[in-house]
């Protein structure tokens, strides 16, 4: 007689696949971009507790931001599925491939954005909430939706998207927005111009192939390193009206100053270079491009360690 056994083998996904699938989603989220928005989180928290603040408040912050910032990733990723086939840098990402699909990517993104509003909401608070939110539909609807491929200054007002962390942290201390928020938005609104810019410079042509009208694709090098230099003085200069508003001491002053003047000089370079009749790679922006990560991270840094080591300017 046949024997029935008393066990059965029941499908399951291989480890491999699923750790595969779990890093396509990731890479939807665009980490890097993350990790550079959460640069200037925390430091605003600092300076608005003009000390340490809770440590719980900072990671309940820094998750929300991840979350938030994955949804607005996540939507761009799907939107902007067909010119990231044609591109080079982007023909790699999970959308292209087809290694997630549109209606499991936009599931994914709605979940991301529900569940980074409650927890603002719910764990920080409510104002916190509506700014990520701001947040989100800002970099999902107005720059990649209404901007991105409609007009050449996509990028400076699609930056908006990005500055928002700087309100996001300030809120989520104080429970408002105050001025020294402002002004540090303001210093990244006018970062991602010369920030960016460099970047397409140097993937111009995937650019002009996918038809997207980045400002090095519609003007000249000389056009877009005049507009370069006129946004790192614009940033520098800003960045020092932080130092009545908030008040802010030595070490902010010192470190602004300094990595504020190297900005503006390797943009006067790549400037020099554009003029000189460079193209390209013979341009070499994505020394700029480099520098204004580190930039960024040291003037945040600055806005940390200011108020714990306070060296009053009088």
């Amino acid at each position: 007689m046949a024997t029935i056994p008393t066990t059965t083998d029941s499908p399951s996904v291989p480890p491999l696949a699923r750790r595969s699938t779990v890093a396509n989603y990731v890479a939807l989220t665009k980490p890097r971009i993350i990790e550079l928005l959460l640069v200037t989180t925390v430091p605003v928290m600092f300076l608005a507790e003009r000390g340490v603040p809770s440590v719980w408040l900072v990671v309940a912050t820094l998750i929300g931001g991840t979350l938030s910032a994955g949804a607005a990733n996540t939507f761009n990723s799907v939107y902007d599925r067909d010119i990231d086939a044609l591109m080079h840098r982007t023909s790699n990402r999970p959308m292209v491939t087809g290694a997630i699909t549109t209606r499991n990517a936009v599931l994914f993104g709605a979940a991301l954005t529900v569940i980074s509003t409650l927890w603002f909401a719910l764990v920080v608070n409510v104002l916190s909430a509506l700014l990520s939110l701001a947040a989100i539909a800002l970099y999902a609807v107005g720059y990649t939706i209404l901007l991105k491929r409609r007009t050449s200054q996509n990028i400076v007002w699609g930056g908006i998207a990005g500055c928002m962390p700087t309100l996001i942290g300030w809120s989520a201390v104080t429970g408002t927005v105050g001025w020294p928020a402002v002004v540090l938005f303001l210093v990244i609104f006018f970062w991602t111009p010369p920030h960016y810019w460099p970047l397409s410079m140097a993937f111009r042509d995937d650019y002009s192939t996918a038809g997207v009208p980045m400002l090095p694709v519609e003007r000249g090098p000389v056009a877009v390193g005049r507009q370069i230099v006129a946004y790192s003085w614009v940033m520098v200069a800003t960045s020092l009206v932080l130092v009545p508003v908030a008040p802010m001491g030595w070490i902010y002053v010192v470190t602004a100053v300094l990595s504020g003047a190297l900005f503006i000089a390797e943009a006067h370079r790549l400037l020099r270079a554009a003029r000189g009749g460079a193209t390209g790679a013979a341009l070499k922006p994505m020394r700029l491009f480099h520098y204004s990560i580190t930039y960024v991270t040291l003037v945040f840094l600055a806005v940390a360690v200011d108020p714990l080591l306070y060296f009053p300017l009088s």
